[in-house]
């Protein structure tokens, strides 16, 4: 049930991050805020196809 899920950069729109998540409880897209090695600073990333 889990799938992988790759996470882009809000600010460059790089794919820097992959994660898995169960899209039974979580049907939405995943918002995180991580770092970004592109722009080198903590960025929103949301999940990408």
């Amino acid at each position: 049930m889990r799938d992988i899920v790759t996470l882009a950069c809000t600010e460059c729109k790089r794919r820097n991050y992959t994660t898995t998540k169960n899209k039974k409880n979580t049907p939405d897209k995943l918002e995180f805020n991580k770092y970004c090695r592109f722009c080198k600073r903590h960025t929103t990333h949301k999940e990408t196809k």
